[in-house]
């Protein structure tokens, strides 16, 4: 069993690093713990526990930015913004649930880390987007810092850029600061009934490309769901505008209030879902909206009992299968044919995880320059050595 190392600062960070480093000790970097089971299983030395480094270092809700350390909960930090009726607008999603953690236990520098971002992405961006700037120790046992607290142009590498959905292969955190916007007052959710996939691609599509202002759109099973956020004349106005604009459809319509929304979106955000079948394998699917349905007419017709939701107005879609010994790695990355999109397999038994690609293959000239990257923070591959296969 590997020993676990809990600094609790960045000093007692690098030691541990420099302490790996020396004796060739790799390391197994984990926060609150919540995405354990995602990823390449990997057999460690030793396992970085940072959740000791934990709490607010600044929040200046004038200038809309916080700075936290990197093991932080999420939780913590989203009570503490709602103080000020602020939020972290890319609405990083709690996985911890859906991957058979308690849910709760993920860090803000997790999500930053697996680029996580809920359905607010096709509006607010991704969490790339907000990361500000960060400190931390690379492989090479050297602390750095990249980024601050304001946002601005810069010359050079955009090393935030680089490290968000990384998953920890490239460097350790211990200090990052996000941009916060401020909460909208008031959320509405014009949800039509009884749409096809197709059809229900083409109402999210028309919806994001209007002057209404969505910010977000889900189809799930027979409901088709976009949200309005905003002070209450604004939000009542532009639901007005959706119905007006989607009335050729002919599909039934209905208003989810603020409460009912936020419960929704949260739904959405945490893929419950598909929580309930355990066994199943889940895939995240990213292409282009107006290829989703399609992808997912052709895994169904191979598979019986898959299940699939949209969010991201379709450019994302979430996809249970029946559990297998592949996880059907094949077909779901057939099924992508030449639409430019990737595929991740977000939950499966350890046995397939270790087995198949978890993450889209890289092309190979992709892969000589994630090589050569890894080679530049982590030469030695301390941090995370086959997660990302």
């Amino acid at each position: 069993m590997p020993g676990t190392i809990r600094p609790r600062d960045a000093g007692e960070l690098r030691q541990a690093v420099e302490w790996a480093l020396s004796d060739r000790r790799t390391l197994d970097v984990r926060g609150g713990g919540s995405k354990l089971a995602l990823g390449k299983p990997m057999q460690c030395d030793e396992v970085l526990d940072l959740s000791g480094i934990s709490g607010v270092v600044d929040y200046a809700p004038e200038e809309l930015v916080v700075t936290l350390r990197a093991g932080t909960p999420l939780q913590e930090i989203e009570a503490l913004l709602a103080q000020r009726n602020q939020m972290l607008a890319f609405e990083p999603p709690d996985l911890g649930p859906l991957l058979g953690r308690e849910a709760g236990q993920g860090t803000l520098a997790g999500a930053v880390m697996g680029n996580l971002a809920g359905p607010r992405r096709v509006s607010g961006g991704a969490a790339r987007d907000h990361l500000l700037g960060f400190s931390g120790v690379n492989g090479r046992g050297e602390a750095f810092k990249s980024g601050g607290k304001v946002m601005k142009n810069v010359t050079g590498y955009d090393l935030s850029k680089l490290l968000a959905g990384s998953w920890g292969t490239l460097a350790v955190l211990d200090e990052v600061s996000v941009k916060v916007l401020p909460a909208p007052d008031q959320t509405s959710t014009l949800v039509l009934r009884g749409l096809s996939d197709e059809a229900a691609v083409r109402a999210m599509c028309a919806a994001m490309g209007s002057p209404h202002e969505v910010s977000g759109a889900a189809h799930l099973g027979d409901r088709t769901a976009l949200r309005v956020e905003g002070v209450a004349p604004s939000v009542e106005a532009r639901i007005e505008g959706l119905r007006e604009l989607l009335a050729p459809i002919g599909a039934a319509m209905e208003d989810l209030g603020t409460l009912e929304s936020r419960a929704f979106w949260r739904e959405v955000r945490d893929v419950v879902p598909l929580e309930a079948g355990a066994s199943d394998v889940v895939w995240k699917i990213s292409c282009p909206p107006t290829e989703g349905p399609a992808v997912v007419s052709r895994i169904k017709v191979e598979r019986r009992g898959a299940e699939a939701f949209y969010d991201w107005s379709g450019g994302l879609v979430w996809l249970a299968l029946p559990a297998s010994a592949d996880a059907d790695h094949v077909l779901v990355r057939a099924a992508l044919g030449t639409t430019g999109g990737h595929a991740t397999l977000i939950r499966a038994p350890e046995a397939v995880r270790a087995a198949v690609p978890v993450f889209q293959p890289l092309t190979p000239a992709l892969a000589a320059l994630a090589a050569r990257v890894k080679e530049s923070f982590d030469p030695q591959g301390l941090f995370n050595p086959g997660r990302m296969g």
